[in-house]
């Protein structure tokens, strides 16, 4: 078929349908992009408006699924080692009424911390490299949560709700602060395997289809379908055509949004394959950076790759990626065997160090907010004292943030001695949530979607700002 230029175009040369069905429009990646567009044609309360002054630009989450324990990780317990093996009674969610677990004894961390940096803050040998980095940490030891089961303690950490879907805190982002580069999604999941509440840990759910985070899978295609079908110069002749057609189709319907958006939503389709491929191509990062990340030579996969990635992409203007370390098997669910978390800490470590330092080096840092965290923790006890795993435990856990506007080298809040329950500045989800919000310039409370009737927040009707990590 031979393709016109829009100047020579006349009303009957094409029909649109024939030239939506061409390699361009087969091309369009990203479901949903059209309406993205129109959501961000459309007026909106939170546009990239703050609420006052932020600290961060963006966001980088780190979530590591499963449940990594805190007492053998990032919360020091010395006094596990002089009680071990001693009987506690405990009204436990995990164990109440499980046959085996009528008697519980404690069960000492199987790692060895020590103190690290200027601060002094002990971390086990599991995280040596996060370790090197602890005077750039605000870490919360004193975390809890509302669930113990995987699913509804995922889906809280990620949406606020732990029983229902709702939007993920990544889509709230995107909601209040709008987008940077059109060209690339303003929220990114990069995961090799979906998590335990699946796609809806970012899921937009009933905030405008714009705010869906964009799932990238580790691999030679990290988004499918965005690669160009056709030479550059005939998918430009392409694309001007097509929109000529649009615009000729528009002229009789005035004031329509939705064509509109669609016009603009091939446009974007374009950018984007130039855009997508150009983050995620590293043959420009040097030899010291891979090897700093952990990335083997030509390697399009591991958790170094989803670091690297994450970097490059806030760089380019995505406002909030995450990274899910594994996905819902083969994770941090130590039942059976403790010694799993070695593995999986050598996975991560040294990636999340390389991160860290790449971008306070590049003088990202300090407009970048980075939190690491995990759905709950491990139990400091089982059933029996030499039993080589943990159960979930939701009264106490630990997650650390780094960058904008976060205190440098401290340990915010406190377990009880043995790390049981969450005693001294106790941090919940919505809490962590309500500080993350805050730190991008938004009044968690004001941050609102109005939805069946009722003002939504990422918070519910919880949440207060933990002021001990800010700086």
């Amino acid at each position: 078929m031979m393709i016109l230029a829009p100047k020579f175009i006349s009303k009957a040369a094409i029909s649109r349908r024939s030239l939506l069905r061409s390699s361009l429009a087969g091309s369009l990646l990203l479901p949903g992009i059209a309406d993205a567009i129109a959501f961000q044609d459309a007026p909106q309360l939170h546009s990239g408006i703050s609420h006052f002054p932020s600290r961060a630009k963006n966001v980088i989450f780190l979530f590591m699924t499963g449940g990594v324990s805190h007492i053998d990780t990032f919360d020091p317990k010395p006094a596990l080692h002089r009680d071990h093996g001693k009987e506690i009674k405990a009204d436990h969610p995990e164990i109440k009424d499980r046959p085996g677990y009528e008697r519980i004894y404690l069960k000492r961390p199987q790692w060895d911390f020590a103190p690290h940096g200027e601060s002094g803050i002990e971390v086990s040998t599991l995280f040596p490299h996060v370790a090197s980095c602890v005077d750039d940490l605000a870490i919360i030891r004193s975390m809890h949560t509302s669930h113990s089961n995987h699913y509804n303690a995922t889906l809280g950490m990620h949406t606020g709700s732990f029983a229902i879907s709702r939007p993920s805190i990544g889509s709230w982002v995107t909601y209040g602060m709008g987008t940077i580069n059109r060209n690339l999604p303003g929220f990114v999941v990069i995961a090799p395997q979906q998590t335990y509440a699946g796609t809806q840990v970012y899921s937009n759910d009933f905030l405008p289809a714009g705010n869906q985070g964009t799932l990238v899978v580790p691999g030679t295609e990290p988004v499918t379908n965005v690669k160009p079908r056709l030479p550059n110069a005939k998918q430009r002749i392409e694309l001007d055509t097509l929109q000529a057609l649009n615009r000729l189709h528009a002229e009789s319907r005035l004031k329509s949004a939705a064509l509109s958006a669609r016009m603009k939503s091939f446009e974007t389709a374009y950018g984007m394959q130039k855009a997508v491929p150009e983050a995620f191509d590293f043959s420009k990062e040097s030899r010291n950076t891979l090897n700093n990340y952990a990335i083997q030579p030509n390697s399009s996969t591991g958790f170094g790759w989803q670091c690297l990635a994450a970097r490059r992409l806030v760089e380019r203007g995505v406002r909030f990626v995450e990274l899910i370390d594994t996905g819902s098997s083969g994770n941090w669910d130590a039942h059976g065997d403790m010694m799993t978390h070695v593995g999986l800490a050598k996975n991560v470590d040294q990636p999340i160090a390389a991160l860290l330092k790449d971008l306070k080096q590049r003088g990202m840092l300090d407009e970048t907010l980075v939190v690491w965290t995990t759905e709950f923790g491990r139990t400091p006890f089982n059933n029996t004292a030499d039993a080589k795993g943990r159960e979930h435990h939701p009264w106490a856990f630990t997650s650390w943030l780094a960058g904008a506007g976060v205190k440098k080298g401290v340990a915010y809040g406190e377990t009880d001695e043995h790390g049981l329950r969450a005693e001294v500045n106790r941090v919940h989800v919505h809490d962590l949530h309500a500080t993350i919000l805050h730190l991008l310039g938004f009044d968690h409370q004001a941050l609102t979607y109005r939805h069946a009737g009722r003002d939504y927040r990422l918070t519910d009707v919880e949440g207060q700002v933990v002021h001990g990590v800010l700086s």
